[in-house]
């Protein structure tokens, strides 16, 4: 079991004076070992953030090895994309979440060594970006062109620095990440026209308005503010700071923010953009950027998001305004299931920005949103061994329907892989998977609002200075009753609200054994408010039945067709459950079947699975049409496993939605 180690982090929006909903300190709840997300989170401390560690101080990874050339303490080369110090500041941020939960002191002096090289590998004038230090390109100079991801590393490099000075109390990271942060002041809050344009894959805006929360600095909120000012004020054509990469709708320049209506081009850079405007407006409250980040992310998860919450349909395709994207955001309701691109940054992106949202507005959808990906598409990136990683997620996977090698690149492959050369989305997982109980609570002006579940306990201040603790006890997701128990708190009324997925129908709310008198609506908080007491117990019993699901009648690709859902976890049929030579296409489900619903402890590291009554369908696959009567049916019991938990079984093809026979 994880234990609570420190408490004295400060909140990073708790002086935030547009936030409905803040968070919690990191560390004020901590998952119980037994449930869902503390195996999780303890995979994540014991396996993952080692394994990760061993891949990228080596000579595989490469990232620190960057790092100690950059600061003369060993002879190569840059080896690595142009990301590559970002991937590693975001390992060290899932390292600093891992001491945050354990305070073991063997983390604190790791973090510890890699400083000391970071420190050494720093100009004296703050600047540091291994890729252009070590001149992986003759070409490359400072801020010369944006397809450096200099942004993306300097946005990381401060996340990563202000966690650091907020879990363990020091300050030798954030240190650097200002004398950093003020350089980057001074060549870009200047009106220069040569860096008007320079914003790529802008995590620099979310890293400037955390460091101005943890300073108090306004210059950072300046800047960061500014380079949301700029975008979309420019002719969009080539220069000398764009040569390498698509421009216009792949980069969001096109359209000034706050008149955007679709969200374009690359979904990474898109929703950490957006990510990043709604921590402005957070500081600033100006309704203009709140609208549009509210319209775009309605677009996001109405209209170009899958079932499994991810996002980013295509690999290389054309905005709603003809400009060349990759790994983006295409026309709406275009959503192909076999060359789905859903990068697993993309789909935890889309959690991010949503958990700024849910802060902005208290509304429960946005949870929503973070449960669903959680549990599914966030999920799918990392095996169960926590080991191996898939950069993109596809809903469907078949055998000898692509070259792999020959045309995807590195980002798409058909088992996971225990190193990506393109390494964004390993330690973005582990990080997130390593900070979410600080998503699982948030405090309102009177009240706790519960907004993810799973056993944990919290123990934190609300927000007029009074100590509660809770205790949270659940088989979530397999189960859907949620007990609740008050162990300590004040003696005036306040409120604990209680998340109602959207999904749910049905639910129930008691507390001590009695009706609570408040409808659990769907999508909503259930907002109990009394005079607590210790030994009180809350309980929620959301039904979790097992349902098909269809798509909107626009997807063209699943019309007809079905996937599994239960609670917040989506299916999916994999072969290693179908006989012999027999492919995922020639699964046909039942609309009238009974869902049957069996948990298995020993089963893909405990899980539920559901079994439905099907066919197997016999069928020519010799030419692309032919003459068709009464195809010849043959019926199966289908078996469906989380779709986050497949490709865990050898090579697999899989398929989230499968046709289905209504009246059968």
């Amino acid at each position: 079991m994880i234990e609570v180690a420190h408490k004295n982090a400060i909140t990073a929006n708790s002086e935030s004076p547009f936030v409905k909903l803040k968070a919690i300190n990191f560390g004020d709840c901590s998952w119980k070992g037994d449930g869902f997300w503390g195996e999780k989170t303890q995979k994540a401390v014991d396996v993952m953030l080692p394994y990760m560690g061993d891949v990228l101080c080596g000579d595989v990874g490469h990232a620190l090895n960057n790092f100690k050339i950059a600061a003369g303490m060993k002879e190569g080369k840059h080896q690595g994309m142009y990301w590559h110090d970002g991937d590693f500041y975001k390992f060290m941020e899932g390292k600093i979440y891992a001491y945050g939960l354990t305070k073991d002191p063997a983390l604190l002096t790791e973090l510890d060594e890699y400083i000391d090289i970071i420190a050494k590998a720093q100009e004296p004038d703050g600047y540091l970006q291994t890729q252009i230090q070590l001149k992986v390109d003759p070409a490359a100079e400072r801020y010369s062109n944006r397809k450096y991801h200099e942004m993306y590393n300097t946005g990381h490099y401060l996340i990563t620095a202000c966690a650091h000075h907020r879990i363990t109390g020091q300050s030798n990271l954030l240190d650097l990440a200002i004398k950093h942060a003020d350089l980057l002041y001074t060549y870009f809050f200047p009106d220069t026209k040569h860096y008007q344009r320079f914003g790529f894959n802008q995590t620099q805006i979310m890293g400037l308005v955390e460091l101005y929360r943890t300073v108090g600095d306004k210059k950072y909120l300046e800047l960061a503010k500014k380079f949301i000012d700029r975008r979309g004020t420019y002719a969009i054509e080539h220069d000398s700071t764009t040569v390498g990469y698509p421009i216009g709708d792949m980069v969001q320049e096109r359209t000034p923010l706050r008149e955007e209506v679709e969200p374009v081009g690359h979904a990474v850079l898109a929703l950490y953009y957006y990510a990043g405007a709604a921590d402005v407006y957070a500081e600033t409250g100006e309704q203009a950027l709140k609208d549009a980040l509210e319209r775009l992310w309605e677009r996001v998860t109405q209209k170009k998001m899958y079932v499994t919450g991810a996002v980013g349909q295509t690999h290389y395709g054309a905005s709603a305004n003809r400009d060349m994207i990759e790994e983006g955001f295409i026309d709406d309701y275009m959503m192909p299931n076999l060359t789905a691109y859903n990068e697993t940054c993309a789909n935890l992106c889309n959690a991010m920005f949503s958990f700024r949202m849910l802060g902005l507005n208290g509304q429960a959808k946005y949870a929503d949103i973070i449960e669903l990906v959680m549990h599914n598409s966030g999920l799918s990136g990392i095996s169960l061994e926590g080991k191996d990683y898939f950069y993109a997620n596809p809903l469907r996977m078949l055998h000898g329907t692509r070259d792999y090698d020959a045309h995807a690149d590195v980002t798409e492959t058909p088992n996971r892989e225990s190193y990506l050369d393109c390494f964004c989305c390993p330690p973005n997982l582990v990080r997130t998977i390593s900070n979410l109980s600080g998503w699982a609570y948030s405090l309102a002006d009177n009240g706790v609002y519960v907004n993810l579940y799973g056993s944990n306990n919290l123990e934190t201040t609300m927000l007029d200075g009074a100590k509660i603790k809770l205790s949270q006890d659940t088989e979530y997701p397999w189960k859907g009753l949620v007990k609740l128990t008050v162990e300590e708190c004040k003696t005036q009324a306040f409120d604990i609200a209680l998340r109602v997925p959207g999904w749910a129908t049905g639910a129930t709310i008691t507390i001590n054994g009695e009706d609570a008198g408040i409808a659990a609506t769907p999508s909503s908080y259930a907002i109990l408010n009394r005079e607590w007491k210790a030994g009180d117990v809350i309980v929620i019993d959301i039904p979790m039945e097992a349902t098909f699901v269809e798509g909107h009648p626009r997807i063209e690709e699943v019309r007809n067709q079905v996937a599994v859902k239960r609670g917040p976890v989506v299916y999916c049929i994999e072969s290693p459950d179908l006989p012999q030579d027999t492919s995922v296409l020639d699964v046909y489900v039942k609309g009238n079947t009974e869902l049957e619903v069996d948990f298995r402890s020993d089963f893909l590291g405990g899980t539920t699975v559901i079994s439905a009554d099907g066919f197997l369908r016999s069928s020519s696959k010799e030419t692309m049409y032919s003459a068709v009567k009464r195809p010849e049916m043959t019926p199966f019991k289908a078996n469906f496993v989380p779709y986050y938990a497949w490709s865990n079984r050898g090579l697999a093809e899989m398929s989230v939605f499968v046709p289905v026979v209504w009246g059968a």
